[in-house]
């Protein structure tokens, strides 16, 4: 199923544990995009399912895209009324890349052990070494655990300190 939640988790807890330092936001934000291309290709019924996007060049770009993304929507806003949702507007950019880097190179990782039609490393080499290293089910247990504790992360370092954690 592309654009799988399971991604999110990862992100929820590496938020929790630097939310000055990567955006939430953009994480989600890279996750999707990649997986854009999945749903594209099982639309039209074309193989590699998992294609460019799901390499460690396919992702860079994708990190980028979501850089441009965020830097035009801010000029956009600067001219024209845009919604603050999830306070996207406070994020830096330095937050975004981080949040883009690390959804992106992650999502690779996470599908290259569950899919076999992933080359993370394409064109430089045509295997894919992390596949099948942990069970399935070993894998979504630990992106949901992990989603779980970066929620409860969240949510006590906000009744905690009374901190607004953007993006």
């Amino acid at each position: 199923m592309p654009i799988t939640p399971f991604h999110f988790g990862p992100g929820a807890a590496m938020h929790a544990m630097a939310p000055r330092h990567i955006s939430f936001l953009s994480f989600c934000a890279a996750n999707v995009i990649i997986d854009l291309e999945s749903l594209y290709n099982l639309v039209y019924h074309r193989h590699p399912v998992h294609a460019f996007f799901h390499t460690s060049i396919g992702a860079s770009l994708v990190i980028a895209a979501v850089l441009i993304l965020f830097v035009g929507a801010r000029w956009f806003a600067a001219r024209v009324w845009l919604p603050n949702l999830f306070g996207w507007r406070e994020l830096s950019v330095r937050q975004v890349v981080a949040g883009a880097a690390l959804g992106a190179y992650s999502h690779v990782v996470l599908d290259s052990v569950m899919h076999g039609d992933i080359e993370p490393l394409a064109p430089f080499a045509t295997t894919n070494e992390l596949l099948g290293v942990v069970s399935l089910g070993t894998l979504h247990l630990a992106c949901a655990g992990l989603g779980l504790l970066g929620l409860v992360g969240i949510g006590a370092r906000r009744l905690l300190s009374g901190e607004s954690s953007a993006g």
